[in-house]
């Protein structure tokens, strides 16, 4: 295939000065970055070498752009001599190409400088010149795409200024960024920033972007995708997945990564064959020291009695020692002292008799450091099948190693406080409830939740929130026994295990340490805060034998510590699961009622309690469930705050009544107003005011017809002014307005003479006794004092009794209403109510 070399063949292998084609891009070092940039833009050059005449001072390649603030007005303009890295890397024209690529692995770059016997440079060796030279086509036609990936890719919105794709480039240590401009995805390049600098001064990602990104499926072959990249002269290619997304960027970094592993198939294969080698050529042996000097891994070769005879050039760089400090002397030198006799004697013995071993091992380098290394030893034998020399193979996993760490952690701790994660706990609980089985013992499940976690992330912000969280975390950690185990399931959520119950009273002393530590102060920015943790118990075998409702039925005690004032703790009881499921249940079938319309509205008349004439009426919710039968207003209205519903079910009710009132305009009947109740919800909506105009309009309701109540909750003097504008809106469209159960809230005279209010309910509460109460009957005399002062009208709720409307309506309250009138009725019923038949008065 074009632009690829014929397979592999350590006896073809180039040298680099063979490669050598055209000539050096150069520039002196007072040359600035902008003419620099635009020098290579037109060369289509990846670097240029800063040089005083012949003389090579440095280099300033692609890569380096990451390194630079654009957001400096004198970024551009900087002299190259100042920006350059120097020494410039270079390799003699007469090495071979695998040295090259040892050398780019070793110091980290993408590039050599090839030069001469005198020192004089002759060109430029790149990572995409050895994948093209080395001859590996039969390797890469054996790869995929996919096993060549060694990230995933960083992904930026085509918005994203320039400046921050730079930063952001140079913070990941990428050298492109995937940029997504809705559906597309495009590439930006360190070119495109070279082409920036060198005078395209588009500002965001998107703009110099190249879309579309040229993509291929991750099964495909490798050789086929670097010779497209070749063809296309491209340096990057999406892989995707079989379903189309994107899984990362290949480059030629990539590419020559994973052909580093071929080293080592072909190394196996060539001291296989060694002993042979010495005997048919001396030829043989020069190449078998040149591929064993080129390796990338680590390379070790001892006589029979384990006596080093030779090591590579990759030895001395992962162990520091030199040739000659190792030579006859035994692999014991590099020992590390994790490894005990037994784990030598059985390697020894698998040498001896397979041939071979393989294994991890942990050696020691000549500063004392220990690292892990990958070890495979292989032994080779003559014509008779004696073993004459032992060949070893190593590669420095330290990285591996900490990235398995790494995601060790990741997946079993929580990354924030370093505690057992929800998987990690999940594993221990299991392990406790097993062993409490077979010793017949109890296993506790505390859950601990902060209360009113939300209002520090709130105000202080989210640093705050977590430092608070590590915070909590310690002192959990420092005031359980041994062998307890504290996790953190997620936000302010934390379990501790007590693996075994010795006394319900250690428990509860438990609870109560934990509750006392973590509400002594917290320090965070020189303030100090003070929380409070709700705690859910929950016991294996007692509660349950499943670890799942263990933690179900410990977070549902916990919810009920909350409810009973918070800075508590609760045991769980079966109980509190009845409860549960029941409430689940209802919020469920309460979705259901909403997005159906089954929510009902019933109306009590308001009654003139001189005349009996009926002055209006009240819109009370209904709801008959077909599951759950007839629901209380005092279960549906508690839930549908719980679970920000009240709004829509709000709305709801509003709109009934608003058709309810055009069908009895349709049908002739004369109109009263109707009272809705209105949520501290509702009144703090931005929309309210929009959504009450619409549903008017939309069934041609005069707004005179409606008249809306607030209790004395709203009237909180926080929102006073806003309160007061909102009513005072309400009031300009025509609607009526009363404020309910009057008297049991806070209100502030001095507030209450502000708002633009009709009337005042006189609570049930107040009613339901009188005349007999002496203490309700002085509250009822003060409500409706204050509001004859006032200039508001009355309105007694809950009258059962004659007597109680003959004494109201002899003290100048303006209406009644209750059972002693009609109990709620629906609409259809409540119609004959508006054909003028006056109530019968006591």
């Amino acid at each position: 295939m074009a632009g690829l070399a014929a397979p592999f063949d350590f006896q073809t292998e180039p040298n680099v000065g063979s490669l050598v084609s055209g000539g050096l891009l150069g520039c002196p070092p007072q040359t600035p970055l902008e003419e620099a940039c635009r020098l290579m833009s037109k060369a289509r050059q990846s670097c240029i070498l800063v040089m005083d005449g012949q003389a090579v001072l440095g280099i300033w390649t692609e890569g380096d752009v990451r390194r630079l603030d654009l957001a400096s007005p004198q970024a551009l303009s900087q002299p190259i001599g100042e920006l350059m890295s120097s020494p410039v890397h270079s390799i003699d024209q007469d090495q071979p190409l695998g040295r090259a690529a040892n050398l780019m692995k070793r110091f980290g770059v993408r590039r050599l400088l090839i030069s001469d016997e005198q020192g004089q440079a002759l060109g430029m060796l790149t990572q995409s010149d050895i994948i093209r030279f080395q001859g590996v086509e039969h390797y890469l036609l054996m790869r995929d795409l996919g096993g060549c990936l060694r990230r995933r890719p960083v992904v930026v919105d085509s918005n994203m200024p320039l400046v921050e794709a730079v930063r952001l480039m140079a913070e990941q240590q990428v050298d492109a960024l995937v940029v997504a401009r809705g559906e597309e995805l495009g590439i930006l390049t360190e070119r495109d920033l070279v082409a920036w600098i060198a005078g395209d001064r588009r500002t965001s990602a998107g703009a110099l972007a190249h879309f579309p990104l040229f993509a291929m499926v991750e099964n495909s072959s490798l050789m086929l995708a670097v010779q497209t990249l070749q063809d296309r002269h491209l340096r990057h290619m999406g892989v995707l997945d079989p379903q189309g997304r994107l899984l990362g960027l290949l480059s030629f970094s990539d590419v020559l990564a994973s052909i580093e592993y071929e080293y080592v198939s072909q190394l196996r294969g060539l001291l296989d064959q060694r002993d042979k080698a010495l005997r048919s050529s001396v030829e043989h042996l020069r190449l078998a020291r040149q591929v064993i000097n080129a390796s990338l891994d680590g390379i070790m070769i001892t006589d029979d009695n384990g006596h080093i005879e030779s090591v590579n050039p990759s030895f001395s760089l992962v162990t520091g020692y030199r040739p000659e400090e190792v030579v006859g002397k035994t692999p014991a030198l590099l020992s590390s002292g994790y490894h005990d006799k037994n784990f030598y004697g059985a390697m020894w013995a698998q040498l001896t008799d397979q041939g071979y071993w393989q294994g991890e091992i942990w050696n020691k380098r000549k500063s004392g450091e220990v690292y892990p290394e990958w070890l495979t030893i292989t032994a080779i034998r003559d014509d008779d099948g004696e073993i004459r020399k032992y060949a070893g193979i190593f590669t420095d996993i330290t990285d591996r190693k900490h990235k398995e760490a790494r995601i060790q952690a990741l997946a079993y701790y929580d990354e924030l406080t370093g505690l057992p994660n929800r998987r990690l706990f999940t594993d221990r609980l299991q392990l406790a409830i097993a062993n409490a089985r077979r010793h017949h013992h109890q296993v506790a499940l505390l859950f601990v939740d902060l209360d009113l976690f939300k209002r520090i992330n709130d105000s202080l912000g989210h640093q705050a929130g977590d430092q608070v969280l590590q915070e909590v975390a310690k002192r959990l950690q420092d005031n359980v026994r041994e062998g307890d185990s504290v996790a953190r399931l997620g936000g302010d959520e934390f379990t501790v295990l007590v693996p075994e119950v010795e006394d319900l009273k250690n428990l509860e002393r438990l609870a109560l340490r934990l509750i006392e530590a973590l509400y002594a102060p917290i320090a965070i920015d020189g303030r100090a805060l003070f929380l409070s943790a709700s705690i859910g118990i929950s016991l294996f075998p007692g509660d349950s034998n499943d670890e799942d409702e263990l933690l179900r039925f410990a977070d549902t005690a916990m919810y009920r510590a909350k409810e009973q004032g918070r800075n508590k703790f609760r045991f769980y009881n079966s109980q509190m699961g009845d409860v549960t499921r029941q409430e689940l249940l209802l919020e469920e079938r309460l979705h259901g009622a909403l997005s159906k319309g089954e929510l009902a509205v019933h109306y009590q008349p308001k009654v003139d309690l001189n005349s009996g004439a009926l002055l209006g009426m009240e819109a009370l919710l209904r709801w008959h469930d077909a599951v759950l039968g007839p629901v209380s207003p005092a279960q549906v209205i508690p839930l549908a705050e719980r679970l920000g519903l009240i709004e829509a079910v709000g709305m709801q009710v509003l709109d009934k009544v608003c058709a309810q009132l055009a069908a009895w305009g349709r049908a002739g009947l004369q109109r009263v107003p109707v009272a809705v109740n209105l949520s501290v919800p509702q009144l703090r909506d931005e929309g309210f005011l929009d959504a009450l105009d619409g549903c008017l309009a939309r069934h041609g309701v005069p707004a005179e017809l409606l008249e809306l109540e607030i209790t004395e909750s709203c009237l909180i003097p926080e929102r006073a002014e806003a309160m007061l504008e909102l009513l005072g809106a309400l009031k300009q469209r025509g609607i009526r307005l009363a404020i309910d159960d009057f008297g049991t809230g806070y209100s502030s005279l001095a507030y209450l003479r502000r708002l633009p209010i009709d009337a005042l309910k006189l609570d049930q509460g107040f009613v339901r006794h009188l005349p007999e109460s002496a203490e309700d009957v002085a509250i009822s005399l003060a409500v409706l004092g204050l509001a004859k002062g006032l200039g508001l009208e009355v309105i007694a709720e809950g009258i059962e009794r004659p007597e109680q409307a003959s004494f109201l309506a002899q003290y100048l309250c303006d209406q009644g209403q209750g059972y002693w009138f009609s109990a709620a009725v629906p609409g259809k019923e409540a119609g004959q109510w508006l054909k003028g038949q006056p109530w019968p008065l006591p």
